[in-house]
């Protein structure tokens, strides 16, 4: 179970559990604090969305996608930084990503320390 600790944490969406559990682990490795979440719908119902500092989702997810998550937060708005990994994307879906405001779009498998360089930088905006 992904670590609640502080006000604000990196929010984890994905619904690999192996995927939830290594990104938690390092980003908790870099000193930072991480909550998992196994669906978008999850995340949306937790009553969390104040205090996520920066959120990490996949991009294809059974129910709301990655993309559908990043609309609903932009029309609610939310500005928390949005890192979309994925092991499915193409230019087109990378483009609309970034033009809607992502702060970064990885394709897996990616470099830790890219992702954890990328998720400073967000914090840092």
């Amino acid at each position: 179970m992904c670590n609640d600790q502080g006000n604000e944490f990196i929010a984890i969406v994905d619904d690999d559990e192996s995927v939830q559990s290594a990104l938690r682990d390092l980003i908790e490795a870099d000193g930072l604090s991480a909550k998992c979440f196994g669906s978008a719908e999850e995340f949306l119902e937790s009553g969390l969305l104040r205090r996520t500092a920066c959120l990490i989702t996949d991009l294809r997810m059974p129910g709301i996608s990655g993309l559908e998550l990043q609309a609903r937060l932009k029309a609610d708005g939310y500005k928390t930084p949005i890192i979309f990994i994925t092991a499915h994307g193409d230019a087109r879906v990378r483009i609309q990503a970034m033009r809607e405001g992502a702060a970064e779009f990885l394709m897996k498998p990616f470099d830790d320390q890219v992702l954890l360089n990328r998720v400073r930088a967000a914090l840092d905006r």
